[in-house]
Formats: structure tokens, C-alpha cells, sequence
């Protein structure tokens, strides 16, 4: 049965709603945007209120991650075995654009569930980790708890795009044994999850006069037995093993351009690759994979008038990549964290994530974790909402993770 926490739900509530009223979306991803500042700051109150010292560390200009580490402090009666924290729990801050919702940074509650941009993808879970550590400073300064261990949490920027927030925390020397990254997975413990990489193809023709087919050479049509290759890749792609948790690998053409104007034969013709890696893949493997397939259509292609390759094409990398991220159900620190999910909820699933988390760059620097987070449905749709219960349920586990690894 779940264990009884002393998490504040009312409060919890006002301070997700607060939340999700304050526009932070990305300004790296939407010209003009507002930014995360307004929102850490409001984070920070509400921590230190509650007996938490926030700081904010600047990301970026006017982009600050709030960071406070819960000391093992001297009314606990112990002495820490180590100055580097048990745990770290983190979330971001930042959300995608507004899109087409419908008064995006009103929060409303209906039948349970709140709706705004955000509220699920994760400000239910900045909520949540905030109440877990309100809950633990007021059990500490009460006596009724001590710590043997410190731990940190951060709210960062920016994860939505590039991930500087998490970068910046790095950067400043932030570590901590194990991590737990907030994110929306139905209160599903995740411990592995998609990486990608960004590729460019450029077909090259020969630009010349609509009138002169013997002068011109159709880059854009070139690119139509590339489009029929990426059909094929990602046919052997889908035919290999699939991973117990992620299924499979996948790629596809983002984003396409090319030729000057009607009358003209096309130069170049450009597509944008997106491809999606299990663990065990890199963007190097994929690359691979990639100059193979062009190869091979540029053997199969046959030759002009002029003896020169019919087909040509070159491959760009480097436009973007993160790692996939996978840790064994069977490490200890997974089954602690299991531990205190079922003394909150009863019960705890383990789960894949087809999509990318910062946990990957912090294990990147030696700080190994997992995802969990809230319940809701349309992530970065129109009609985005959290479960509210979920929220409550999230905070409660995350205390229990927090005694689990630091009492």
C-alpha cells in the first residue's frame, strides 16, 4: 500500500497553476518569446518560503536554472560520508510555443485534469519536485527527519532545444550520484530512451535554361531516388531486432527545398534528415549508414552524354545529435528509486522513451539516472493537460526517492 506523505496538495496545486500562468516559452525556439526568467523567479519564492535556499545561476542572459542543495545541516545529529550529494532531481522550465491553444497561460481544472502550456510537459513536475523538497526542508527544520546525505534539485532552461540550462549546471561543477529527470511518463519509471542525429543531403545539378534540357540537370529529380533510398534504409532499419523497451530505430525527411524559379533547370536540391537512435547507435554508425546508401545509388545511376555521373550528392553532418540512454533495470540505484515509487504509488512499472531527455548528457558526466513524471495527454498539442492526482502522486515519490537515497 502507499505510504502516507506529508506532501501539501493544496499548495501544491496553487503553485503549478501559478505556474502554468507565467509564459516561459522558449525564445530559442519562438522569435520574441519571453523566456524562462519570470518563471524562475517565481520558483525561487516559492522554495525559499518554504526553507529552501534557491539560488539562480545565469544559463544564458536572462535565462537563469534555479539550483538549491538540501545540506545534511547540523540539527540532523549525522555527518555526510561524502560532500557529493546522493541525488539530484531536475526539471525544465521552458516550454514550446503556444500553437494554436486557446488562451495558453490560463490554467483551467476540469474533471480532474488542468490544461495549459506546460502543465504536463513540466511544470506539473517542477511543481512536484518542489513540494518533495518543501515537504523534506519543513521535516528537517521540525526535527522530524534527518538527512545522512545532501541532494540537489534544479530547475533548467532551455531543454526544449538545445539543453544550455543543463549544459550551463554541468558546467558549474554540479554532480550527484544518481539523478532523477523530471518528464511527462505516466508515473512510469523510464530508464532508457531514444538519442538523434541530424543529417543534410544536397543533390547537385546543373542549372540552365528551361528550354535547354541538353545544358540543364534536374537536382530536384535526383533527389526523388534519394527520398526512394531513405524508403528502403529505413525498411532495414524497421527488419533488425527490436529493443525490449524502445522497439525500433527510425529516420525520416524533416524538411526539403530546391530550384530557383519555373523556368530554370534546379542546381541543388536539399533535404534535412532526422535520424532517430536506439543505444548502441551514434551519429557516426548513422552516417554510415547514410554515405552507403548514396553510393550505392550513385553506382546505379547511369552516365550522360558527357561521361560524367548522371547522379551527385553530398552528405553534411554535425547539424545536431544526442546520445540514446539506456541503465539496467537490475542497478541498485534503479531499484532504490523503484523502492520509493512503490511506497508512494503502490506500484511501479518500468518503461522506454522514444523521446530525448537531458538524462543522457548527465550521465555523459558521470551522474547515471532515470525519468519519471506525471500523467496527462496532448504533449506540445492544443489541448495540453496533467492529472492532477498524478501531480500529487509524483511528489509524494519523489520525497520517497529523497529519503530513499539521502535519510
Amino acid at each position: 500500500m502507499p505510504a502516507k506523505q506529508s506532501i501539501n496538495d493544496k499548495t501544491t496545486l496553487k503553485f503549478l497553476r501559478e505556474l502554468v500562468a507565467i509564459d516561459s516559452v522558449n525564445p530559442s525556439l519562438v522569435a520574441g518569446a519571453r523566456g524562462e526568467r519570470k518563471a524562475a523567479d517565481h520558483v525561487r519564492k516559492f522554495l525559499r518560503a518554504h526553507g529552501v535556499a534557491a539560488t539562480l545561476e545565469e544559463a544564458a542572459p536572462n535565462r537563469p536554472n534555479i539550483v538549491a542543495t538540501i545540506p545534511v545541516g547540523a540539527k540532523s545529529g549525522r555527518r555526510s560520508k561524502s560532500a557529493r550529494p546522493a541525488l539530484m532531481i531536475a526539471a525544465h522550465i521552458d516550454t514550446v510555443g503556444a500553437g494554436g491553444m486557446s488562451e495558453p497561460f490560463t490554467p483551467r481544472v476540469r474533471e480532474g485534469k488542468l490544461y495549459g502550456r506546460g502543465a504536463l510537459d513540466i511544470k506539473s513536475g517542477v511543481a512536484a519536485m518542489c513540494a518533495a523538497a518543501a515537504s523534506v526542508a519543513q521535516d528537517l527544520a521540525g526535527g522530524k527527519l534527518g538527512l545522512a546525505r545532501s541532494f540537489t534539485i534544479a530547475a533548467v532552461v532551455d531543454e526544449e532545444c538545445n539543453s544550455i540550462g543543463t549544459e550551463a549546471f554541468l558546467k558549474r561543477g554540479h554532480t550527484a550520484d544518481f539523478a532523477v529527470v523530471l518528464e511527462p511518463t505516466d508515473l512510469r519509471l523510464v530508464i532508457a530512451h531514444k538519442g538523434y542525429a541530424w543529417f543534410e543531403i544536397v543533390t547537385h545539378g546543373r542549372a540552365a535554361h528551361g528550354s535547354l534540357p541538353a545544358e540543364g540537370r534536374d537536382a530536384i529529380r535526383m533527389m526523388g531516388r534519394v527520398l526512394v533510398a531513405l524508403d528502403e534504409l529505413e525498411a532495414q532499419i524497421a527488419a533488425r531486432a527490436a529493443h525490449p523497451r524502445l522497439g525500433h530505430a527510425s529516420l525520416h525527411a524533416s524538411l526539403i527545398s530546391g530550384g530557383q524559379e519555373l523556368s530554370s533547370y534546379p542546381a541543388e536540391c536539399r533535404v534535412q534528415i532526422e535520424r532517430r537512435l536506439l543505444p548502441g547507435e551514434t551519429e557516426a554508425s548513422a552516417e554510415i549508414e547514410l554515405r552507403e546508401m548514396l553510393a550505392a545509388i550513385e553506382k546505379a545511376s547511369a552516365s550522360d552524354r558527357e561521361g560524367s555521373t548522371e547522379f551527385s550528392a553530398t552528405l553534411r553532418s554535425g547539424l545536431g545529435a544526442r546520445p540514446a540512454y539506456e541503465i539496467s533495470e537490475d542497478s541498485a540505484m534503479v531499484q532504490r528509486t523503484a523502492a520509493g515509487i512503490r511506497r508512494a504509488c503502490g506500484e511501479c512499472e518500468f518503461a522506454g522513451m522514444a523521446a530525448w531527455t537531458d538524462t543522457a548528457l548527465l550521465a555523459g558526466a558521470g551522474i547515471p539516472g532515470v525519468v519519471f513524471g506525471p500523467s496527462g495527454r496532448g504533449l506540445h498539442g492544443d489541448a495540453e493537460y496533467v492529472e492532477i492526482e498524478s501531480v500529487y502522486k509524483c511528489a509524494a515519490a519523489l520525497r520517497e526517492i529523497i529519503i530513499e537515497f539521502c535519510a
